[in-house]
C-alpha cells in the first residue's frame, strides 16, 4: 500500500476536523468506488488508498499516533496482525466494508459484500443492483418494483439437492462430524488438529442420488419481483440491504443478502448540494432594478420570491426548508435562489432607441471593481 501522506491523499489539512475528513474521504471513496470503475486497477488502488488514510485520521489515537510518528506508528495494524509493509494492508473487501460501515446508507443492518461465498451448503452469495432516483423521488421516498435474477430454491427436491424418494446420507468418511482430526508432531508433542471434512464440505451429508432438475445443487436459475421502499433524502451511493433476497444457498442453505445502490439522476434544473438546492433564475435587468416578484419552481411546486429594488445579478436568496429532507432526522435543506440578469440578444430599431435614450438619462453609474457588488 501507498506510503503517501494520509491528509495529502484526502485533502485535507492537518488540522482538519473528523466531519471533513469525514467529507474528503466520502468524495474520494465515491469517485474510485469500484462499482462506477469496473475492471480499473488503478480506481482499486485508489479506493483502497483513500479508505487506509481514513482508518487512521477518523480514529483520535490513532491520528494522535500517526501524527508523532508517521506510518511507523499504524504498521501491521489491520486486524492486530504483521503486515507486509508500513500502514494498514488493507484489501479490497476491507475497503468496501469500512465505506459500507459510516456511508451504507440507511438500513440498520448492513452485510458484508466483500465476503467469500459458495462451497457446497454455504450460504447464498449476495447480490447487487442498482436504482436510479429522479430528484423528485429523492426528495419524496419513492416505492420502486424491481426485477431480480438470482438462484432460487429447487421445486423438485425442496432444496435438498436430492432425488425424490432419496435424501442425504451420513458422510463416510468424517461419520457425519463434518471434521477430520490430524495428529501433526512437533517439538513440543503431538497436537491435534481438526480440518474440515474434504468430501462433505463440513455438512456431515453427502448426496448419493443427486437431483435430475438441479444437479444436486438444490437451486435453479430464476426470477423475484421485489417492492423496495426508498425514503426521502437518499443520494448516490447509498445502500438499502434487503436481508435473505440473495441468491438461495445450496442444499437448503439460507439465502444471500441484495445491496439495493442508489444512483441519483441529474436533473434539468437543480443542483444540489447535500440536502440543499440551487436554481438559477433569469431575470431581466429592469426587474431587477426596480424589483419585482417571480415564480420560482421547487421540488413541490412552484413558489412565489421577492426580488428586492436594486438587486445585482447572481445574488442568491435562500428559500428555507424547501431543499431534500434529511435522511437521518427532521427538517429538510433550504433552496438556494441565484438570480441572472438576463439580457435580450435581439432588438428591434425602436426598442434600441429608446434604450439608447434611458441609458443616456441613467449615466454611467456602475461601482468600482469589488467584493461586495453582489452582496
Amino acid at each position: 500500500m501507498s506510503k503517501r501522506d494520509y491528509y495529502e491523499i484526502l485533502g485535507v489539512q492537518r488540522d482538519a476536523g473528523t466531519e471533513d475528513v469525514k467529507r474528503a474521504y466520502r468524495k474520494l471513496a465515491v469517485k474510485y468506488h469500484p462499482d462506477k470503475n469496473p475492471g480499473d486497477p488503478a480506481a482499486e488502488e485508489r479506493f483502497k488508498e483513500a479508505t487506509e488514510a481514513y482508518e487512521v485520521l477518523r480514529d483520535e489515537d490513532k491520528r494522535r499516533s500517526y501524527d508523532q510518528f508517521g506510518h511507523a506508528s499504524v504498521a501491521g495494524a489491520r486486524g492486530g496482525g504483521p503486515a507486509a509493509g508500513g500502514g494498514f494492508e488493507f484489501d479490497l473487501s476491507d475497503a468496501l466494508r469500512a465505506f459500507m460501515r459510516d456511508f451504507g446508507g440507511f438500513a440498520d443492518v448492513f452485510g458484508d459484500p466483500g465476503r467469500a461465498r459458495g462451497g457446497r451448503g454455504g450460504r447464498g452469495r449476495d447480490l447487487q443492483m442498482k436504482v436510479g432516483l429522479t430528484l423528485r423521488e429523492i426528495a419524496t421516498g419513492v416505492e420502486k418494483k424491481i426485477k431480480l435474477n438470482k438462484l432460487v430454491r429447487c421445486g423438485t427436491c425442496g432444496g435438498s439437492g436430492a432425488k425424490q424418494g432419496s435424501g442425504p446420507t451420513t458422510c463416510p468418511q468424517c461419520g457425519g462430524r463434518g471434521q477430520l482430526h490430524r495428529v501433526q508432531r512437533t517439538l513440543l508433542g503431538q497436537i491435534m488438529n481438526a480440518v474440515t471434512c474434504p468430501t462433505c464440505h463440513g455438512e456431515g451429508t453427502v448426496i448419493a442420488h443427486a437431483c435430475d432438475a438441479c444437479n444436486g445443487t438444490g437451486t435453479l436459475r430464476g426470477t423475484e419481483m421485489m417492492e423496495v421502499k426508498i425514503p426521502a433524502g437518499v443520494s448516490s451511493g447509498n445502500y438499502l440491504t434487503l436481508k435473505s433476497h440473495g441468491d438461495a444457498g445450496e442444499h437448503g442453505a439460507p439465502n444471500g443478502d441484495v445491496f439495493v445502490v442508489i444512483e441519483e439522476e441529474e436533473d434539468e434544473l437543480f443542483e444540489r448540494h447535500g440536502d440543499d438546492l440551487l436554481i438559477n433564475v433569469p431575470v431581466s435587468s429592469f426587474d431587477l432594478a426596480l424589483g419585482t416578484k417571480v415564480q420560482v419552481p421547487t421540488v413541490d411546486g412552484k413558489v412565489s420570491l421577492r426580488i428586492p429594488p436594486g438587486t445585482q445579478s447572481h445574488k442568491i436568496f435562500r428559500m428555507r426548508q424547501k431543499g431534500i429532507p434529511h435522511l437521518h432526522g427532521h427538517g429538510r435543506g433550504d433552496e438556494l435562489v441565484r438570480v441572472i440578469a438576463w439580457t435580450p440578444q435581439e432588438l428591434t430599431q425602436e426598442q434600441r432607441e429608446q434604450l439608447e435614450t434611458l441609458r443616456a438619462r441613467l449615466g454611467d453609474g456602475i461601482p468600482a471593481p469589488g467584493r461586495k457588488i453582489y452582496s
